[in-house]
């Protein structure tokens, strides 16, 4: 259709004004209670799950990009990634930050209003069960299984198992680390002087001091002996080299993207676990050592599923086993060259 014939838009009609601004009915009203604060927590909690919303949008987005079978480093496919996880993350410290009006409720102001939620809680937010999911945390590795289908409808139940059914983002990160050439390279990088995983493991046992020696074990099991490679976890031997490599020798440009996506990734598990955390204050300031309206144990259980429901752990591990740029396995011409933008 041609631009001048498109109808006029009109901004309240764009944004759907008259559903969003009609779509707070507290309870209290409903039962003649004068609960003044109700009205800002309907308002706080809606606000999420549109940022909920959003982040899905942003997650998804990376997902197609990572089930591509090949994601070219000459595309803007991993600017686009690393954009779009960067926009997650902006997301996120407001979701932190909106606690803090959250808070300008005290206890007495959510108490006028709290026993007519039973028994809907923020438990049962499907959207940020998805977001979990979608990014990579399994149902075997959530805490408190028993409440975690157990208060939603069965339209919600299916929609969460269907989240969980698909390929999470940390799936297709081991595959994309997985096709990278790095550590297949390796064998050969440093000829007479042995090769790369040898030479690294010798300057890197070097410099751990006596109280670090266990580090070497975990060394050897996470890239040296296959064998060895703990089992369960997310991220594959190869993919665990590859991802140290990034980290290693991330000044060359090929590699500024690779390990700033990998960056971000730490950050939006820090981003939820602030969230996570925050929340917790903020319910242990709201009703101390109360259950939940949901029926579970309130700061206790958010405690325990802030300390568990960590999801790309594995890549953050790596740091454990990183070393000075000055100490650095020197890496031969040719591969030198083809981390630079100037290839032939």
């Amino acid at each position: 259709m041609d631009k001048k014939q498109r109808p006029p838009v009109y901004y309240s009609e764009y944004l759907q004004l008259d559903k969003i601004l009609e779509a707070q009915f507290p309870e209290s009203a409903k039962e003649g209670i004068k609960a003044d604060d109700e009205m800002l927590f309907i308002i706080i909690h809606q606000t999420y799950e549109l940022w909920f919303k959003q982040i899905l949008h942003e997650i998804n987005i990376i997902r197609d990009i990572f089930k591509q079978p090949n994601v070219s480093d000459n595309s803007a496919d991993i600017f686009n990634a690393v954009s779009r996880l960067k926009r997650i993350i902006k997301i996120l410290e407001i979701l932190v930050a909106q606690i803090s009006v959250l808070e300008t409720m005290t206890p007495l102001d959510f108490l006028d209003f709290r026993d007519l939620l039973r028994p809907a809680s923020g438990f049962q937010s499907i959207q940020f069960k998805i977001v979990e999911a979608l990014l990579g945390l399994e149902y075997e590795n959530r805490f408190g299984h028993e409440y975690y289908l157990s208060q939603l409808n069965e339209a919600d139940i299916n929609r969460v198992k269907s989240a969980e059914g698909q390929i999470s983002l940390v799936v297709l990160l081991n595959g994309w680390l997985e096709r990278m050439p790095f550590a297949h390279k390796s064998e050969y990088w440093l000829g007479e002087n042995g090769n790369f995983w040898d030479v690294y493991r010798a300057t890197y046992a070097s410099g751990l001091s006596p109280n670090e020696q266990a580090n070497l074990e975990v060394f050897d099991q996470l890239f040296i002996n296959p064998d060895q490679y703990p089992a369960g976890r997310r991220l594959s031997q190869l993919a665990m080299k590859n991802a140290l490599f990034i980290m290693l020798y991330r000044d060359y440009p090929l590699l500024h993207l690779p390990f700033e996506l990998l960056d971000l990734l730490l950050e939006v598990d820090e981003q939820l676990s602030m969230w996570r955390y925050r929340h917790i204050h903020m319910v242990q300031r709201a009703i101390g050592k109360r259950v939940g309206t949901g029926g579970s144990s309130g700061a206790a259980y958010l405690k325990s599923a802030a300390e568990s429901h960590v999801i790309f752990k594995e890549i953050a591990e790596i740091s454990s086993f990183l070393m000075p740029r000055g100490d650095l396995p020197k890496l031969p011409e040719q591969l030198v060259a083809d981390l630079c933008f100037n290839r032939s």
